[in-house]
C-alpha cells in the first residue's frame, strides 16, 4: 500500500461539459485541494493509490463560513449559467422533486419541509410554501408509491419516520404525518451522525433508510450504541423492519436508485483521523448483504490500524465502492440526471461534497459530475462541476448539500452555508 511515485497525470479523450478533452489527475497527482477543483477537471483514484495510514497528520481545520463575498459567484462549466433561485432559509439540505416538478426542500434548521415551485421573470421560485413544519431535522424524502400520482411523502428525521398523504399539486399538508416508525433503532439525542435518507426500490415493495454511526470508529463489538448503525436498513413501505440490507457504511448520507439497473446506490463520509489522504470518501452502488469495511476495515481490505487484528474473517468481505473522491470531502446527496436539458449527461450522477473539516488543505465544497454508460461509471473517475465555494484565499462561504433537478432539467444545488438554493441551466453559450 504504498505510494506510486511514478504515476502521473493522464490525458483522456472526453465529450462532457463542453469539452472535448480532458486530463484526468491520478496516482500521487489526485490527491489535491480546493485550489485545484475547476469546472471540467477530471480525478481518479484507486485502492493502489492510498498512502500508508499516518495518524499524526490528522488535523481540525473546520470552515469559519463567512458571508458569500461580493465578488464571489459558483462556477460551472462553459456553457452553463449560475443563477439563485431561492433563499431566505435556516439550513437547507436535502431535495427531491416530486412527478408533478415541485421541489421539496428540507430545511433542517428549521424543522421543515418546502416546496418550490416554477421560475419568475427574475430566475427564481415563483412560489415557496411551507409542507409540513415541527420535525426533528428532517433530512430525507421521498414520494410513495412511484410513478406519476404518489399517494404519500414519506420525511425522515433523525429518529423517526412519518408519511403524509399527498396529492400532485399538494404545497400544503392537509393533515398530520402519520409516524410509521417511532424510532429509528439504538441512538442517543444528538450523537454521531443525524442525516437519514430514505428511498424505495423500483418496484416499489422495498423501502431503504440510511443510519450513519455515532462515532468516527468506535468498535462495534464494545459500543452497544452502534447496532444497527452505519447501515442501510431494509424496511416494508408501512415501517416494518424487515433486515440490514447492507452493512460497514459509515456514514451513507444520499441515497439513490440508479434507474438503468434498479440498484441502490449511496454518497458516504468516511472515517477521518488516519490522515490527510484516507480514508477517500466514496460513491457506490450497494449490495444486497454487503459490507463495506467500518469499522474494522477500509477499501481493499485494508485494516484500520486502530482495530489492528480484529476480525480477520472479514478482510475478504469488505467491498471496494465504485467511484472514490477525496478524502474528507463529506459526500452528501446524490442523484442520476434524469435528462432534459444538460447534453450528453442523461443518466450520470451529481454529487453534493460539503467540505473537509480533517485535512490540512481543504476539500469539496463543490459538486462533481460522475459519467455513467448503461448504469456503470465509465472507469471510476469523476469532475468538478460547479466549484467556487471557497475563496482564493482558503476562506469558505459556501457549503453544497443537495442536488436534484427542476421541471425544465435545470440543476439545483441547496447550500447550508450561503442558505441558498442555486439553479444552474445550460445554455450552450461558451
Amino acid at each position: 500500500m504504498k505510494p506510486r511515485s511514478s504515476l502521473v497525470l493522464v490525458s483522456a479523450m472526453v465529450i462532457s461539459s463542453g469539452a472535448i478533452a480532458q486530463q484526468i489527475r491520478t496516482g500521487q497527482q489526485a490527491w489535491a485541494g480546493y485550489a485545484d477543483e475547476k469546472p471540467g477537471q477530471r480525478w481518479k483514484i484507486t485502492v493502489a493509490d492510498l498512502p500508508e495510514p499516518n495518524e499524526a497528520e490528522a488535523v481540525g481545520n473546520g470552515p469559519h463560513v463567512i458571508d458569500r463575498p461580493q465578488n464571489a459567484w459558483p462556477q460551472a462549466p462553459a456553457g452553463y449559467k449560475v443563477e439563485i433561485y431561492a433563499q431566505g432559509f435556516e439550513i437547507p439540505r436535502l431535495m427531491r422533486t416530486a412527478p408533478n416538478g415541485d421541489v421539496f426542500l428540507a430545511d433542517t434548521g428549521a424543522g421543515t419541509i418546502k416546496v418550490m415551485r416554477g421560475v419568475g421573470a427574475d430566475g427564481k421560485a415563483a412560489t415557496v410554501e411551507t409542507f409540513a413544519s415541527g420535525l426533528d431535522r428532517p433530512f430525507g424524502i421521498a414520494f410513495y408509491p412511484l410513478g406519476p400520482n404518489p399517494q404519500y411523502v414519506y420525511v425522515v428525521t433523525t429518529k423517526s419516520l412519518y408519511r403524509y398523504a399527498y396529492k400532485n399539486g399538494d404545497l400544503k399538508a392537509a393533515t398530520q404525518g402519520e409516524q410509521l416508525i417511532e424510532k429509528l433503532y439504538p441512538m442517543a439525542p444528538g450523537s454521531g451522525h443525524s442525516t437519514r435518507d430514505v428511498v424505495f426500490s423500483k418496484d416499489g415493495k422495498r423501502m431503504f433508510i440510511s443510519v450513519g454511526s455515532a462515532s468516527n470508529v468506535a468498535d462495534m463489538d464494545t459500543h452497544p450504541e452502534e447496532e444497527h448503525r452505519a447501515d442501510v436498513l431494509e424496511f416494508t413501505p408501512e415501517g416494518k423492519f424487515v433486515k440490514v440490507y447492507a452493512a460497514g457504511i459509515r456514514n451513507c448520507v444520499g441515497e439513490a436508485i440508479n434507474p438503468t439497473t434498479g440498484e441502490l446506490w449511496c454518497s458516504t463520509n468516511e472515517r477521518d483521523n488516519l490522515g490527510n489522504n484516507l480514508v477517500p470518501d466514496y460513491i457506490t452502488s450497494v449490495k444486497e448483504g454487503g459490507f463495506y469495511g467500518w469499522p474494522w476495515f477500509y477499501m481493499g481490505g485494508h485494516q484500520d490500524p486502530r482495530h489492528k487484528g480484529k476480525h480477520p474473517e472479514l478482510k475478504a468481505k469488505v467491498i471496494t465502492p465504485d467511484v472514490l473522491v477525496q478524502p474528507h470531502m463529506a459526500s452528501l446527496q446524490m442523484m442520476f440526471y434524469p435528462g432534459g436539458q444538460f447534453p450528453g449527461m442523461t443518466g450520470d450522477i451529481f454529487a453534493a461534497e460539503h467540505g473537509s473539516w480533517n485535512r490540512k488543505v481543504r476539500a469539496g465544497y463543490e459538486v462533481i459530475h460522475v459519467p455513467m454508460k448503461n448504469g456503470k461509471p465509465t472507469s471510476g473517475e469523476y469532475e468538478d462541476f460547479l466549484t467556487g465555494f471557497v475563496t482564493p484565499e482558503g476562506q469558505v462561504w459556501g457549503r453544497p448539500v443537495g442536488v436534484t433537478t427542476a421541471k425544465d432539467g435545470s440543476l439545483l444545488v441547496s447550500d447550508d452555508g450561503s442558505r441558498t438554493i442555486w439553479r444552474v441551466s445550460y445554455t450552450g453559450k461558451k
